[in-house]
Formats: C-alpha cells, structure tokens, sequence
C-alpha cells in the first residue's frame, strides 16, 4: 500500500471517529499516526488500525483474536504490545469505533499527564 493510500485510509479513520480537524495525520515510518492533542493514539501500517490499548483492551482484542503490531529488525520479529490491530466488527460499527478510539487516546495517558480534551468532547463541541 503506497503512502498516499496509507494517510488516505486514516484520514478516513480518523473521519469516522471524529469531526474533521479533531485529529491530525502524521507520517509515522511507512504508515500514518493519529494524534490527538499532542497524543499518538493509534496509526494505520499496511492497510490495518492499530489502537493504544491498555490491559482491558488488550484482553478484548485477543478474544477477538486481533494481534499486536509488529515488524522484523535484525533478523528478529517485534513486538509492540502498546498497539493492537483493530478487530473487523469494530471498524464496521462507527459507534464501536469511536468508542474504542476514545479508550485508546485514554490508553496514551500517562501519570503526570492529563489529556484535555477527549474524542467525545469535540465530537459535542464540533
């Protein structure tokens, strides 16, 4: 998948999960991050959304059988455990999606560090 078809894919994500400007598309290696605020979210590699999870979410993305992302380096496969491919009956139910992104931009959420605004609260203030 070229690049361009990449940042096209998330920008549709990312208009499926917020209105238009609430979420910026940047090149991450050979695909395209969401962030929000300042927050890397999720990012689409090779045609697949993967979502920060937390450990909740994590369980219910292996239930679905979704996988961690992950690349080869030195002979070795990877594995980014932080990120999970989105299940299918998720990206196909918008409400689930937006749901599901909003948990992952909590999942970025570090101690000491408070997200302003959420999803949901743009989606309201437009």
């Amino acid at each position: 998948m070229s690049s361009e078809a990449t940042r096209g894919l998330a920008l549709d994500f990312a208009s499926q999960i917020a209105p238009a400007g609430c979420i910026d598309i940047r090149r991450f290696f050979g695909g395209s991050a969401l962030v929000r605020n300042g927050a890397q979210f999720g990012f689409v590699m090779k045609g697949t959304l993967y979502l920060r999870v937390d450990a909740a979410m994590r369980a219910e993305f292996e239930a679905d059988g979704s996988e961690p992302f992950s690349y080869r380096a030195a002979g070795r496969e990877v594995m980014v455990h932080r990120y999970y491919a989105v299940p299918a009956h998720v990206i196909d139910d918008p409400a689930l999606l937006h749901s599901y992104a909003e948990r992952a931009l909590h999942a970025t959420s570090t101690p000491g560090h408070r997200l302003a605004d959420t999803l949901q609260a743009a989606t309201t203030s437009g």
